[in-house]
């Protein structure tokens, strides 16, 4: 039996693999096999389920202290295309929703030079008031870093003022790559590797859910993806506290590192399937629609992925802005399409994996 044989028979026997063996997986195995493998996984989880939600994301602004060299979405003040919104402007576009079903609202946006801690609080109970029965998921570890640190709490003291105003959840944007070399080359001035972490592994403490990233397929190797997802599995041993993991490809329309181009669909599946594979103790892993498209995004779910994010109703700008889909829009009745193509069964789910 060869080592790639002796990688695929732990794997089927549900034995973790280790940093060596995911690169001889990446590199050796056929797309075939790291799509069974990666699928036998995903049933043993989640057997023919895929998820999907009726939500909205609700971004507040494209101003941002920091300056990504990733990143489409980010305007300076003076730009036409930059925006700002009132409070008043938060509530309506919750109001504009309400009677919709919506389950979760989604918010995250550009780390604001001058809102504070009180202003998102303020914010997550008015949208709570417009829309009672859906839970808010909301800002990025950076973000929240950023907001607790300019009020001069406590990551947990200032989790815990967004936890009474009504955060139920946090996303898991922000984690770019961990490997700091790399980050200081893609996003030099942004929140370190260590305030995502504390972030997180203090929401974990004090019962808050939250889901992690990666943004792969610009000037990282393989290697610093695989020390990325060690790095998220270490974490996910102590706390538990992980739901699910999206890989956020990275996409080149619009921002100072659009000449390196996009990786595959290829490399896209590959990525998701050794997530799958790698990330034993993460239950969920998002195919985000918007962000891969919906073929792309149907054939995740023949690589490990078991969740495709949810209704969106056109409500994000984040990825259209950097050359993913520019009205993202999916019905329920579509969604049930996309996972009957790809031999599953879609179910409704609420922001905790309850099934509804």
């Amino acid at each position: 039996m060869n080592r790639l044989e002796t990688i695929a028979e732990k794997i089927r026997s549900d034995v973790r693999i280790a940093p060596d063996e995911a690169l001889v997986l990446w590199h050796e195995a056929p797309l075939w096999l790291l799509g069974q493998l990666a699928t036998e996984r995903k049933r043993r989880v989640s057997g023919d389920k895929v998820f999907y939600n009726r939500n909205i994301h609700l971004e507040p602004t494209n101003r941002c202290v920091f300056n990504c060299r990733f990143c489409s979405y980010r305007r300076p003040k003076e730009s036409p295309e930059a925006w700002d919104y009132s409070m008043e402007e938060v509530e309506r576009i919750a109001r504009d929703h309400a009677g919709r079903g919506i389950t979760e609202v989604h918010i995250v946006g550009g780390v604001h030079p001058d809102h504070g801690l009180e202003y998102y609080a303020e914010m997550i109970r008015r949208v709570r008031a417009a829309l009672p029965g859906a839970a808010v998921k909301a800002f990025t570890a950076i973000e929240l870093s950023y907001m607790i640190r300019k009020a001069g709490l406590t990551t947990e003291e200032g989790l815990r003022v967004l936890r009474d105003a009504g955060m139920e959840a946090i996303p898991g944007g922000g984690a770019e790559i961990f490997d700091e070399e790399v980050r200081s080359r893609i996003c030099p001035d942004k929140g370190s590797t260590a305030e995502w972490f504390d972030v997180h592994r203090t929401a974990h403490r004090m019962g808050l859910r939250t889901n992690c990233t990666i943004l792969y397929g610009h000037v990282e190797r393989v290697e610093h993806r695989i020390d990325h997802l060690d790095r998220l599995r270490a974490l996910q041993d102590e706390t538990r506290g992980f739901d699910a993991f999206i890989p956020l490809k990275y996409r080149s329309f619009g921002n100072p590192m659009s000449e390196i181009g996009e990786v595959s669909v290829t490399e896209d599946l590959r990525m998701l399937a050794l997530s799958r594979l790698y990330l034993d103790n993460i239950p969920h892993i998002k195919a985000y629609w918007v962000m891969y498209g919906r073929e792309t995004a149907e054939l995740a779910l023949a690589f490990g992925a078991d969740d495709i994010d949810g209704t969106i109703d056109d409500t994000t700008k984040i990825y259209s802005m950097a050359g993913g889909d520019r009205r993202p829009v999916m019905t329920e009745e579509q969604m049930h399409r996309m996972a009957a193509a790809a031999g599953y069964r879609a179910v409704e789910r609420d922001t905790h994996y309850n099934e509804l």
